[in-house]
């Protein structure tokens, strides 16, 4: 199945990309929250997402924003020296 998703952000001034993906077994969220990381990594400057689009007329912003913040809580306990 084949998704596009747009993302809007501010960097130094408000910005937006979009892409066509295909889902291969993950979740839209997953494929979102992939897609935004790569943006960040790109960016030279601090990013901040503003919204996540799916398909032109779903907004799953939340749902990324869930599942960023589960991947870096989990980052943060498995780093733990005891």
């Amino acid at each position: 199945m084949t998704i596009h998703i747009q993302i809007n952000y501010i960097a130094s001034s408000k910005l937006s990309q979009s892409g066509t993906f295909q889902l291969r077994g993950r979740r839209p969220e997953q494929v979102a929250l992939a897609f935004w990381k790569q943006i960040k990594k790109d960016m030279s400057y601090h990013a901040n997402l503003v919204t996540v689009i799916l398909n032109g007329d779903q907004d799953i912003t939340q749902m990324v924003i869930e599942l960023e913040k589960q991947e870096w809580d989990k980052s943060l306990d498995d780093n733990l020296p005891f």
